[in-house]
């Protein structure tokens, strides 16, 4: 197997980082997100539960934030990690498609990763193809 770029490589260290940070005691589901912004800088987030279920927060949605609240407003790539090696691809729920979509664009690299490390790669028109965005609202 080739060797990964090193940037990407950062990227999945902080995902798998940031994946045991998770708070998941109800699931048991950990997932860590890593962005790369339009400045360089990385920005985590991991899934956050909640007992009342639909307060949880995605890891994915969780970096969103931090990389907003950093001032950045650009993805340009962004590392997905969950689940364990041979599990099902954890590729991130529709509503963070949407939210990645909101600040990347139709071809910015999605890796998805298993704390083995790299697992598939998509860009996001592959994972959210005919997308709605804000091009589509651009006044």
């Amino acid at each position: 197997m080739a060797a990964l770029d090193p940037q990407l490589e950062r990227l999945i260290d902080a995902a798998r980082a940031v994946r045991l940070n998770a708070h998941a005691p109800y699931s048991k589901f950990k997932v860590g997100a890593a962005i790369l912004g339009e400045s360089g800088r990385i920005f985590v987030g991991a899934n956050v539960e909640n007992a009342a279920y639909p307060q949880g927060q995605c890891a994915e949605s969780s970096a969103i934030g931090a990389m907003v609240a950093a001032g950045d407003r650009r993805i340009r790539v962004i590392v997905v990690m969950g689940g364990e090696p041979g599990d099902p691809l954890c590729t991130p729920c529709g509503g963070c498609r949407q939210r990645i979509r909101e600040f990347a664009a139709a071809d910015t690299p999605i890796h998805v990763c298993d704390p083995a490390g790299l697992r598939q790669s998509f860009v996001l028109n592959d994972l959210l193809p005919h997308s709605f965005g804000p091009d589509n609202v651009a006044f």
